[in-house]
């Protein structure tokens, strides 16, 4: 089993920046890959960014357009995500997760095996 906590979300300005985190523990050798999506109220969640457990390689939804970065610390079992000139359309509820196999559908949700609790991001304009 493994267990992600996510920490870091907020209220922010317009242009603002955040940078969450998500903690990983327990099983953490199996897994080949962390994501992280949001979910906005009414809206369907949506896939902002993941990254091969061991860190090669890198993927972002188009939305990102160069804002967001996702990185990890080796050491402390933590993925991250580096928000930067964050927009009120950004509000929502951000999700760490974790998957034991590596789908090339890495934006659908439905290939993640373990998700966070979400931490809430808001914008203010």
């Amino acid at each position: 089993q493994v267990r992600l906590v996510e920490s870091g979300g907020g209220l922010v300005q317009d242009g603002g920046s955040l940078r969450l985190s998500c903690a990983a523990s327990g099983r953490t050798l199996s897994l080949v890959r962390m994501g992280w999506f949001r979910q906005a109220p009414g809206k369907e969640r949506e896939f902002v960014a993941a990254m091969s457990w061991t860190g090669s390689t890198t993927y972002y939804g188009d939305f990102v357009k160069g804002r967001f970065t996702i990185s990890r610390d080796n050491a402390k079992n933590t993925v991250y995500l580096q928000m930067n000139s964050l927009k009120p359309e950004d509000t929502a509820v951000y999700f760490c997760a974790a998957t034991l196999y590596a789908s090339p559908y890495v934006w659908n949700p439905n290939n993640y095996h373990y998700w966070g609790q979400g931490t809430q991001v808001k914008v203010s304009s």
